[in-house]
């Protein structure tokens, strides 16, 4: 039996391009309950979009389109629908062939229509109408620009996210911020696109941490540590787009959050672009593998090996998986929320329940919600994105069920709805748990879904 090591690899048609989603300044940007500031007042780092679309082959009539956007989240399933229906018409593909990532900076603009009536307003539906061309343009170039490539994937390591679940030492309820003593996942997935003379066409960066860094004290639009990242692979790879896919990041965020300075999270870039490079560096040339070459004696037995060429899968797919996920009986109706909107006063609770409002318009007045999770197959690889904030949970154990696969997990994916805990928090008074409109076990039903679709998928 021959003994052999490789990158999960997919060989076939990329392309890849990049488009400028900036903002104009003065437009609503109001994130936080504790936020005074209700427009920006400035720019910190442009705001990109970045499209990557996979073939089989150059006439393959159906390409797979993934976009990274530097936007928060959507409030609404309207504006979010019109954007990606837009991006799905223009390229004659069905719904499972585009994925629609956010990577959930909390420094960016409103992108809902109905905010017209805040300060600076105004300006959110034609910013939408500009994002919206902007995917349109940036699907189609990648389209076009498509040429022989290799995509390969490899595991790392980064400390910077941490748990951000802490138990408040003045009550009985857990704050949304550092807990020094929990454990957190500090997986770093990356991906390298490569041409048919190994250049770097793209990178990919797949980790789970949330872009708090900047919070209520600044009014600046910012990607957060997402822009600085990019810029350090980017400076490093000949200026290959970098495309960043927020993880299972439910309960991670960075040690240092809620600042106003800027300078914290472009450090946290770097260090996140750092150890990108560091895993892009340790891998192999594109369309090689290490072959066991037996042992050799010496002062200890040596196991050597041979770097050797080797064949990359060309398979391709993509599905929608459907999780009918429960939801709490005792959430409020539109109608209850609605009175207590009317009621309330402090601004902090009127924006906690103008997301619960938009909430419960998206999922409904039934009792379960069907929620939608897209597979990708991409030779070897795996990406399952979903639209909710789920935990890191369902990437650990998804990867830990499947340890021969690179397995790419995004939040905030063609939509962006709710919290997925895991069902030990549903007893305490925590943020994720009360914020969701999902009954205990959610986040579980949704591991177990996807580990018996992956299992069809790739045999295993």
């Amino acid at each position: 039996m021959t003994l052999a090591y490789a990158h999960a690899s997919f060989a076939g048609y990329i392309g890849v391009a990049r488009r400028d989603i900036t903002p104009p300044i003065g437009i609503y940007n109001r994130n936080w309950g504790a936020a005074t500031d209700e427009v920006a007042t400035g720019i910190h780092r442009p705001l990109t979009l970045t499209a990557l679309t996979l073939q089989r082959a150059a006439e393959h009539a159906q390409p797979l389109v993934l976009l990274s956007l530097d936007l928060g989240w959507w409030r609404t399933r309207e504006d979010e629908w019109e954007v990606r229906s837009a991006i799905l018409d223009a390229l004659g593909v069905d719904e499972r062939c585009v994925l629609l990532h956010l990577t959930h900076t909390h420094a960016g603009p409103s992108i809902c229509r109905e905010d017209a009536d805040r300060p600076g307003g105004h300006l959110v539906s034609a910013y939408l109408d500009h994002v919206k061309a902007m995917c349109v343009q940036a699907a189609r170039e990648a389209v076009q620009r498509a040429v022989p490539a290799t995509l390969d994937w490899a595991y790392g390591r980064c400390t910077l996210a941490r748990n951000r679940d802490l138990p408040d030492p003045d009550a009985e309820r857990i704050l949304c911020g550092f807990n020094p003593d929990a454990p957190a996942d500090d997986t770093l997935l990356c991906g390298r696109v490569t041409d048919a003379d190994g250049r770097i066409i793209a990178t990919l960066v797949n980790y789970a941490m949330h872009p708090v860094t900047l919070a209520w004290q600044n009014a600046l639009i910012s990607p957060d540590f997402v822009g600085a990242m990019r810029a350090v692979v980017e400076a490093h790879t000949g200026g290959a787009p970098c495309l960043f896919l927020q993880g299972a990041s439910g309960e991670l965020a960075p040690m240092e959050e809620y600042t106003g300075d800027v300078a914290v999270a472009d450090k946290h870039g770097r260090g996140l672009g750092f150890a990108a490079l560091s895993v892009l560096e340790g891998m192999l040339p594109p369309r090689h593998r290490l072959r066991y070459a037996g042992g050799v004696e010496s002062g200890a037995p040596l196991a050597t090996w041979v770097c050797e060429d080797a064949v990359p899968s060309s398979h391709l797919d993509a599905s929608i998986l459907t999780v009918e996920i429960p939801l709490k009986r005792d959430w409020p109706s539109l109608a209850q929320i609605e009175a207590q909107l009317a009621a309330a006063h402090a601004p902090f609770m009127i924006e906690r329940l103008r997301r619960q409002h938009r909430l419960r318009r998206v999922i409904g007045d039934g009792d379960r919600a069907a929620v939608p999770i897209w597979l990708w197959r991409i030779g070897d690889a795996l990406l399952v994105a979903n639209p909710n904030e789920a935990y890191s949970q369902l990437q650990v154990e998804l990867r830990r069920r499947f340890p021969a696969r690179a397995i790419a997990v995004l939040n905030i994916t063609n939509g962006g709805y709710a919290y997925l805990p895991p069902r030990a928090l549903y007893t305490r008074n925590q943020y994720q748990v009360w914020q969701t409109p999902y009954a205990a076990g959610c986040l579980e039903l949704t591991i177990a879904a996807c580990a018996d679709a992956i299992t069809k998928i790739v045999g295993a």
